[in-house]
């Protein structure tokens, strides 16, 4: 499925299955009400209208299902005809999966999505899951032609017929920069300005480490929102080294970090309201004679310092530096950090849902419920500082960098360590989402929390389709006396 072109069109328009082998998606209830008239001309001549009722009346998804409607050229597939309350609506994940499985192979092929209009934004992310960019086989190179895949969308329901295209295609395109000139801290200016947490994980790579910031400050904006990432483009897990088995595959542990990078790439072009900043702490976990060493203590950028215990648990020592920079130096309202933190987390959560750490109900809520909006599932993690802040205490410095007990919450006391370092008591929305075990599917990404940031930031978009999947509300003027920089929120809905 890889190197895959991904199309996205109001109509496909029609052709013959045996020449441009096609699949149908939806759920069956979706399916039986795509009237024959708009599907005929992607059939026939190889599918009669019997033969189409037919394979619906076959199809018994439990919790999927298939029917080949002409040998291997196409095919029509049922989603489960509900999902849980945990679920995207739009049953995402199975999207995936259907389609791995059942696209009939081809040069040039097609795909008709059939759902109704609120379940078409994670649709789309689903189907782009599904087609992975990178590839290293020799083989890729040396091919003529180019695949691709024509996605079009039949909406059910009220607003029934096809959709609009423009925001689709946004969604997947990366390629295109933005003319934002980025700020980059590095190496050794790192340890002059006090980025303990990123230089002291950093400093033993032949890679320097790096705190990048790329900003986007329009004129009108009401409030300033900063997104964190993670990324550690490889963890050995220095001196406290990870073992040949949980090694292989670290060089996803800067998925936070390119999910932030994706989605402010298209927030931006899909045109933002609000003063946006992407913070990326950058540095490779090596081994080395300048590695840190267990019970050496850091001077953070916050002013607090930690007394290393485990060089494995670095994530969290260079978010700590970022999170404490967009409070101090971007002024931030909005922090929201993303991180593959800790392997606890797909124990709490599961392979699909992030966990959702965060000071705020209302903003805990707003996640859960974006995620089953566009199908980056995700799901709340215990918030209780007064409970578990105190596993990181320290005889030598404000605290440790690893827990004393790893049997009381980790992923949630991780998620602590960073928020400590803009306080307890910050006034601010601080979200901390650690997406270790959705970020992957096997041995490739998923591209996990992109359409999540979108979704949830979605309302400060002029972009219809973010605003309609967004579960913030409109702009409300607080109570006079109020700080000016509170003036004005986005407000749950």
């Amino acid at each position: 499925m890889a190197n895959v072109g991904l199309q996205f069109q109001a109509s496909a328009g029609d052709a013959d299955p045996q020449s441009r082998p096609l699949l149908l998606l939806g759920q069956l209830h979706h399916l039986h009400r795509v009237p024959w008239s708009h599907v005929r001309g992607k059939l026939q001549p190889r599918v009669t209208e019997e033969l189409w009722q037919a394979a619906l009346s076959t199809l018994n998804p439990n919790p999927t299902d298939s029917c080949p409607l002409y040998l291997n050229y196409a095919t029509v597939a049922a989603l489960p005809c509900r999902v849980s309350r945990h679920n995207s609506p739009s049953a995402a994940h199975f999207i995936t999966r259907l389609v791995r499985t059942c696209l009939p192979p081809g040069v040039h092929r097609c795909i008709v999505m059939v759902c109704e209009q609120p379940e078409v934004f994670a649709s789309a992310c689903a189907l782009a899951r599904a087609f992975p960019l990178f590839t290293h086989r020799s083989g890729a190179s040396r091919r003529l032609e180019k695949k691709t895949v024509t996605v079009e969308f039949f909406l059910v329901g009220q607003d029934n017929g096809p959709v609009e295209v423009s925001t689709l295609q946004e969604i997947n395109k990366v390629g295109k920069e933005l003319g934002i000139v980025p700020t980059i801290i590095r190496d050794e200016e790192l340890k002059t300005r006090g980025f303990g947490g990123i230089y002291g994980v950093g400093k033993a790579a032949l890679h320097p480490p790096a705190l990048a910031v790329l900003s986007h400050t329009p004129d009108g904006a009401t409030q300033t929102i900063a997104w964190v990432g993670k990324g550690i483009v490889y963890d050995t897990g220095g001196l406290s080294i990870k073992g040949k088995t949980t090694m292989p595959g670290m060089k996803r542990d800067c998925g936070g970090a390119a999910a932030v990078l994706g989605a402010f790439r298209a927030a931006i072009k899909q045109g933002f309201k609000d003063n946006l900043h992407a913070v990326f702490c950058l540095a490779e976990n090596s081994v080395g004679p300048n590695a840190t060493r267990p019970d050496d203590i850091h001077l953070l950028y916050s002013g607090k310092t930690v007394e290393i215990n485990n060089t494995d648990a670095e994530g969290r020592l260079v978010l700590a530096d970022g999170v404490s920079y967009a409070c101090k130096d971007l002024g931030a309202d909005i922090i929201l950090d993303m991180a593959t933190l800790t392997g606890a987390q797909g124990i709490a959560t599961g392979k699909y849902h992030a966990a959702v750490l965060t000071n705020s109900a209302e903003w805990e809520a707003a996640c859960v419920k974006a995620g089953r909006k566009c199908g980056d599932l995700v799901h709340p993690l215990v918030y209780c500082p007064e409970l578990h802040f105190s596993e990181f205490t320290s005889a030598v410095a404000d605290m440790k960098n690893s827990v004393a007990d790893r049997d009381n919450s980790p992923s949630s006391c991780a998620g602590l360590f960073i928020a400590s370092h803009i306080g307890f008591d910050w006034p601010g929305v601080w979200v901390h989402l650690d997406i270790a075990a959705p970020v992957h599917a096997g041995e490739r990404a998923t591209g996990f929390g992109v359409a999540l940031l979108l979704a949830l930031f979605g309302r400060a978009s002029e972009d219809h389709l973010l605003n309609l999947v967004s579960p913030l509300g409109c702009e409300v003027d607080v109570e006079e006396g109020d700080m000016g920089r509170d003036s004005k929120r986005r407000r749950l809905v």
